[in-house]
């Protein structure tokens, strides 16, 4: 048999593997990836001590950058929950956009407030202001659960520092600006079509009413003023303006705009770097969302080991990722996977989209769809010449893929059901459809960019 079909045969059955010990057979995510990752080292005839070590690179390599920052972003994400820092922000744009545009507040509420905060907990925090909406117009509770529920969704899979777009870029090797960049330019158009949009067509559809058993108390942001909104305001958006400025500046140096040994672009670029921008932001989290709020040391170290557990996760399975694809890569199967693909001229972004569907709806999570979608595809675009910015579009266009179609066997969907408190077939009705018109319409975009994007 051809070297180059037997390697695409091994790929394609090690990611047959992984669904089944996944979803057949319950084992977890990272012993899964780890197993699938050995079938394919093995297969390929390489040698047993040579694939402990590239399991080890492989591991070592995606860890030593996405601890660092999912770590700090947890932590972060926590201070803003704590605080009251997400309810203080949704409080103030759904005053600022006024009644009747409330679902565009809180879309942006979304939007915003998931760039530091893990989705589930970040809906978990303001479910509360939609009950109270919800109890106060007498709408459906779709009309303003399905906006937000949009906002979040988009800023989780799409924008870093959020782990799933974070692990993509490390994989792919794809600076984290445009990462934010394309991930905001193709991000706000679904959450705006999958939110206020969607949600003001599904809520003339479905009545949902408050759950029977919620209780309304006067709202906890009464106290908050316009300066605390400015601050929680400024706290996400530093880390991401210092990246953004350091992406900027690497852009100029590269089209000869500046000169590369300029100091002051040596600093731009240290501070932007993603380590220094989020240990920035989350000192000055620390303290005016800590110490100013009358938090003790010891409380902010507990809330810190809080905000690490869940987080822990998410680095273990990304790492093993990171495994995946360095064998994929030492074993020569990500190049035989290339040339299948390129003999029947299907494009990488098109190739990267469909790997992150086909396994997210299989097996459910999207953290392990984007991450194995991204290894997959790493060793195919290794070779060629392509440029940052079109990794991103690679990068968003997993991340895009690996929304769709959420249903049974991803914990969001049960997330939605119990706190809008309705079936399962409304539930697939609405976050189900909200997740594939996010997913669908920011693939669309993404491939329209790429043939403007060099």
């Amino acid at each position: 048999m051809d070297q180059t079909l037997y390697l695409f045969i091994i790929t394609s059955l090690s990611i047959l593997l992984l669904l089944v010990l996944v979803m057949k057979l319950k084992v977890h995510a990272f012993i899964s990836l780890l197993l699938a990752s050995c079938f394919v080292g093995l297969a390929s005839g390489m040698p047993f001590m040579e694939l402990i070590g590239s399991l080890q690179k492989g591991m070592g390599d995606i860890l030593g950058f996405i601890t660092i920052v999912v770590g700090l972003g947890a932590i972060l994400g926590k201070l803003l929950e704590v605080s009251g820092g997400a309810q203080t922000m949704a409080h103030f744009l759904i005053k600022g956009f006024g009644e009747k545009r409330t679902s565009w507040a809180l879309m942006l509420t979304g939007f915003i407030v998931s760039i530091p905060v893990f989705l589930d907990v970040g809906f978990i925090i303001l479910i509360p202001m939609v009950y109270a909406l919800a109890n106060k117009s007498g709408n459906s509770l779709l009309h303003y659960a399905i906006p937000l529920l949009a906002g979040m969704a988009v800023t989780h899979a799409f924008i870093p520092p959020t782990p799933g777009p974070v692990a993509v870029a490390e994989i792919l090797n794809a600076p984290l600006g445009w990462m934010i960049i394309f991930g905001v330019i193709v991000g706000l158009p679904c959450a705006i079509l999958a939110g206020p949009i969607f949600g003001q067509y599904i809520s003339n559809k479905i009545f949902v009413p408050v759950p029977s058993h919620i209780e309304f108390k006067d709202e906890a942001t009464g106290n908050a003023s316009k300066r605390d909104f400015y601050l929680i305001a400024f706290i996400i958006i530093l880390p991401l303006l210092l990246i953004l400025i350091a992406t900027t500046s690497n852009l100029l140096v590269e089209t000869g705009h500046i000169n590369g040994d300029n100091y002051l672009l040596e600093v731009a670029q240290f501070l932007g770097h993603p380590f220094i921008a989020l240990t920035i932001a989350t000192l000055v989290a620390l303290y005016f969302l800590g110490y100013r709020k009358g938090y003790k040391a010891k409380q902010l170290l507990e809330f810190s080991d809080k905000a690490l557990a869940p987080a822990g996760l998410i680095i273990v399975i990304t790492g093993a990722g990171g495994m995946f694809k360095e064998i994929l890569v030492q074993s020569g199967a990500g190049e035989a996977l290339a040339e299948v693909f390129i003999a029947y001229n299907v494009a990488p972004i098109v190739m990267a989209y469909l790997i992150a569907v086909i396994i997210r709806i299989i097996q459910g999570s999207a953290t392990v769809a984007m991450v194995t979608a991204a290894g997959m595809i790493s060793p195919i675009i290794i070779d060629m010449d392509m440029s940052d910015p079109h990794k991103a579009l690679i990068g968003i266009a997993i991340a895009a893929g690996a929304c769709i179609l959420s249903h049974v066997n991803d914990s969001g969907f049960w997330l939605v059901k119990k706190y809008l408190d309705i079936s399962e077939k409304e539930t697939l009705q609405t976050w189900t459809t909200l997740e594939t018109i996010i997913s669908v319409t920011g693939f669309l975009i993404v491939l329209s960019l790429s043939f403007l994007i060099p």
